[in-house]
């Protein structure tokens, strides 16, 4: 609850103590219990296939626009698709979220390497607002960074929160 409403439901409770109306018109002006939001991963970051060449710190970066997979450092793209994570929040018609992801996930890998993902980045606008049926739908991507040998698939999980502003 805001402190906005909690404001509004201090000032109706006097003028509705000395009112006579009907217990019903009196639950009627209560203030109304706002929805949760929900958030729904639809896809989750996929970076394909990708080779290390050297010892140095390698990366990779997923765009959620156009879910374009580039390299950097010591790493080839051995091509496959790359997919950028979607994700759908569902809440409150027309109120504005704010979305928060962490500073970095560690990935593990089936071998037991690790990798760090990072550098988090949305298609979000930056104020983002539920629509009229109370859904937002947006895609994220991220940086895939590698400072050792990493073999098999990483996987991990990435804590997404959104809250109401």
């Amino acid at each position: 609850m805001t402190i906005a409403a909690v404001f509004r439901t201090a000032c109706l409770a006097a003028p509705l103590l000395l009112a006579s109306a009907p217990a019903a018109a009196q639950e009627a002006d209560a203030p109304k219990a706002e929805q949760p939001l929900v958030i729904e991963i639809l896809s989750g970051i996929t970076f394909s296939r990708l080779a290390l060449t050297g010892k140095g710190q390698a990366s990779a970066a997923i765009d959620p626009q156009t879910g374009e997979k580039r390299t950097d450092g010591g790493v080839v793209d051995l091509g496959g698709m790359a997919v950028e994570g979607r994700a759908r929040i569902t809440g409150e018609p027309h109120r504005s979220v704010r979305v928060t992801f962490p500073g970095s996930v560690t990935m593990t890998s089936t071998t037991g390497g690790t990798a760090e993902l990072s550098d988090f980045t949305t298609d979000l606008p930056a104020w983002p607002v539920l629509d009229a049926g109370g859904f937002l739908e947006f895609s994220f991507g991220g940086r895939l960074k590698m400072t050792g040998p990493v073999g098999g698939s990483l996987r991990g999980r990435i804590p997404i929160s959104v809250d109401y502003n």
